[in-house]
């Protein structure tokens, strides 16, 4: 018993050291962990990114260095970590090339949450579709077309083309155009689509409204018609002037355009 209680006590002394700085570097590490990964939340919020992705990021800081203060804990009792950080980094190989194609999509997510080309509620055209920003994920960018789609949009394909963010200026043009017959006094008819514009509080003063005359074809006179509202007016004021002008057109006595041809008869 004596022999084994020298051997317990020499093991004691000799490893207490060990086991109190092991302990004393889980407790300093894991909690130097947890204010990292909260400095980098706050850090995410003052930057204004999407609180989608906060708390993931965070969390993958968070493991990292956990793991990070338990090698080298193992180091401290001798253990050879060599292998633990080469087994990690198979894993870690194995794991991207396995998932590169969703690792793709949540590098383009990161970046859109950080640039920040759109954000939810914005009117966008990406990668081939027009709609309404519902949410954006680390992985996915959903929309809200016009006709009440939705639309998961991989945030890999988001970045791979151009982004037009309709919306994106606060103030929008809304392009159309009107014909009237050929023979229609073109005062009278910008009098007429300029009152029309008039009674909508939601069509902007300044800029103002342009009514330009594009062309002219026999029996026809076309009209090129851009007011300005804000983004979120869009619609409503596009088929606003689509009613009301052609109510106008009728209530001022504004014929439409008719297919025309002269006709020139020479008696033989």
């Amino acid at each position: 018993m004596e022999t084994y209680f020298q051997q317990f006590t020499d093991m004691a002394v000799q490893f207490a050291p060990k086991v109190l700085l092991a302990a004393l570097t889980l407790l300093i590490g894991f909690w130097l962990a947890n204010r990292v990964s909260a400095v980098l939340a706050s850090t995410l919020r003052l930057r204004h990114v999407d609180e989608t992705i906060i708390p993931f990021l965070s969390s993958i800081v968070s493991v990292l260095l956990k793991v990070l203060v338990l090698v080298s804990i193992a180091g401290i009792f001798g253990i050879q970590t060599t292998s633990f950080v080469a087994m990690i980094g198979a894993a870690g190989l194995a794991v991207g090339l396995a998932l590169q194609g969703s690792l793709a999509h949540f590098a383009s997510g990161v970046l859109i949450l950080a640039f920040r080309p759109y954000k939810v509620g914005d009117l966008v055209h990406i990668a081939g579709f027009t709609g309404e920003v519902e949410t954006i994920q680390v992985f996915n960018t959903i929309l809200k077309t016009l006709d009440n789609k939705r639309i998961i949009v991989p945030n890999g394909a988001v970045n791979a083309g151009p982004i037009t963010n309709i919306s994106g200026q606060g103030t929008i043009r809304v392009d159309m155009q009107f014909n009237v017959a050929g023979d229609e006094n073109i005062d009278m008819v910008r009098a007429s689509i300029q009152k029309v514009a008039d009674r909508n509080a939601k069509i902007l003063k300044n800029p103002p409204v342009d009514i330009l005359v594009n062309g002219h074809e026999i029996g026809i006179t076309r009209f090129d018609v851009r007011p300005w509202c804000n983004s979120a007016d869009y619609w409503e004021v596009y088929y606003y002037m689509q009613e009301e002008v052609k109510k106008g057109f009728v209530s001022d006595g504004i014929r439409g355009p008719k297919p025309a041809m002269d006709l020139a008869v020479r008696q033989l």
